[in-house]
């Protein structure tokens, strides 16, 4: 008895010692500044997306962001400006994953992008309903899902009713920031 529950500690050692690298879906908190919203991100589907998104959560670089762009029953958009609408500086485009044949729906969350398929870098949106134009289909190239809400849709809920209007060349930016305090792998040190 002894021996086998020494060789199953040494078969399971790698698993508890393992970091969310292996595992297909992280999760990532985002603390608002209207309260946490927690996501599961589809690694097995969306790698590179998921990669790239990562890469910025590990970096801080969502810590004070906000989210600029709120359009009640369509989407909240974040990820990419400060509280004065200065855009900050990302890293190169990826690839458009939206072939991955995750859709759209509500709670959803994809990356946003310019009228170029591959251009995404680091902003992202959260699905307030289902938006199934956005999918890919062909001749259409779709926005990448790469998550989704698991925890705080009420927040999102929330963020969506903000008032709006216009700042910095953009339209539909809340009036009073609201800000992505901090973007945490959950997990992680």
């Amino acid at each position: 008895m002894r021996n086998l529950v020494f060789i199953l500690s040494l078969l399971l050692a790698p698993l508890a010692a393992a970091d969310d690298s292996q595992m297909p879906n992280p999760l990532v908190t985002l603390k608002t500044s209207e309260g946490n919203i927690t996501l599961r991100l589809f690694r097995d589907k969306s790698p590179v997306t998921v990669e790239n998104f990562l890469g910025y959560v590990d970096a801080g670089f969502y810590n004070g962001t906000i989210f600029h762009r709120v359009i009640p029953d369509f989407m909240v958009q974040g990820g990419g400006f400060l509280p004065d609408m200065q855009e900050k500086e990302t890293g190169e485009p990826i690839v458009n994953e939206a072939k991955n044949r995750l859709h759209n729906t509500r709670g959803t969350v994809a990356m946003a992008r310019t009228n170029d398929p591959d251009s995404a870098t680091a902003q992202f949106f959260i699905n307030v309903r289902n938006n199934l134009r956005l999918d890919w289909s062909p001749g259409r190239p779709g926005y990448t899902v790469f998550g989704e809400v698991i925890d705080g849709m009420s927040v999102v809920d929330y963020i969506v009713t903000a008032p709006t209007g216009s700042a910095g060349g953009h339209q539909n930016v809340p009036l009073e920031p609201i800000t992505i305090i901090e973007a945490t792998r959950q997990g992680a040190p």
